[in-house]
């Protein structure tokens, strides 16, 4: 998790190649613990749910916080509570990525108040597990801001194709508001972590020598120009960008390296982080063209001679 690094002014901040899957206006979400001493209390904003975390934008902008980065390999320890009397909400744990501004470890609750909670977590608990299985065993990175501008890129580089299928239900029909226009902006840089769309496209240790620190108190900084109006490409960004985003920093090879070790590798479901699934062999191909053996001992020679009239 990261503190202040996932927004812009009067947006949100994404990686190039990660996609916007569920959007929610109107949402509290409360921190709780030592750790959270900065921004503990109720935050009232919007929550988006990407191929690659949850990221919460905060809609006081005099709030120290003012946005809340959750990869999926940072939160352990979900639920989702029904209590009689109020909404329903998500609860969790969630520890600090190195360079993210903050330290430790605390708990919280994010709450829906127009409804919504139960199938948000859902959605949120099977992105974690389908990420969790492109990991290959790789160590949780460190964060690191994106080198260089962002820019406001039209819709299609940051919405889910028609037809995609990451392999779990998307409650689009509970969510079906998209972010207001000119509200989403995109950095240059592809997720460092691993997706729901694949394994990560950057890996800290291809970092250039003498990378930036993360920025001085949590500032991020502005747009280097006006952001350009939906509909027209801008720098980095020719077209709809596709399912799985492509670039220098990973080699086809190396990719496909990584997707039959996450195939063969065991994983972990981030709503329950004690137990372990490892995926069982294929069966061989002599086993796979068996026939199935007969039920029960053969019947006596006697019986299957006899003749019916």
């Amino acid at each position: 998790m990261s503190l202040n690094t996932a927004h812009a002014p009067g947006g949100v901040l994404i990686f190039k190649g990660e996609f916007i899957l569920l959007y929610c206006d109107g949402v509290e979400l409360t921190f709780e613990g030592s750790d959270a001493h900065q921004f503990h209390g109720t935050k009232k904003g919007r929550i988006y749910l990407t191929t690659h975390r949850m990221v919460f934008t905060n809609g006081n902008s005099k709030d120290f916080l003012q946005s809340f980065s959750f990869p999926f390999f940072t939160m352990s320890n979900l639920g989702l509570e029904q209590p009689i009397f109020g909404a329903n909400y998500i609860k969790g744990t969630v520890k600090a990525e190195q360079n993210g501004n903050w330290t430790g470890k605390c708990t919280f609750k994010l709450k829906f108040m127009k409804g919504g909670a139960i199938e948000f977590g859902q959605a949120m608990m099977e992105a974690g597990k389908t990420a969790s299985q492109h990991a290959a065993g790789m160590a949780p990175p460190p964060y690191f801001p994106p080198p260089g501008p962002y820019y406001c890129p039209p819709p299609p580089a940051y919405t889910p194709g028609q037809g995609v299928d990451y392999g779990f239900n998307i409650p689009y029909n509970v969510f079906p508001d998209a972010p207001p226009a000119n509200s989403v902006f995109m950095s240059d840089m592809p997720p460092p972590y691993p997706g729901v769309n694949g394994p990560p496209q950057y890996y800290p240790g291809s970092y250039p020598a003498g990378a930036p620190p993360s920025y001085p108190n949590g500032a991020v900084p502005p747009p280097s120009g006006p952001a350009p109006a939906p509909g027209f490409n801008v720098a980095g960004y020719a077209g709809p960008a596709p399912a799985q985003p492509s670039g220098p920093y990973q080699s086809a090879a190396a990719m496909a390296k990584a997707a039959e070790a996450s195939q063969n590798s065991a994983y972990y479901n981030p709503a329950n982080p004690g137990s372990m699934y490892v995926p069982a062999p294929p069966p061989s191909f002599d086993q796979a063209n068996a026939s199935a053996p007969p039920e029960g001992p053969p019947p006596p020679y006697s019986e299957g001679s006899k003749k019916t009239n």
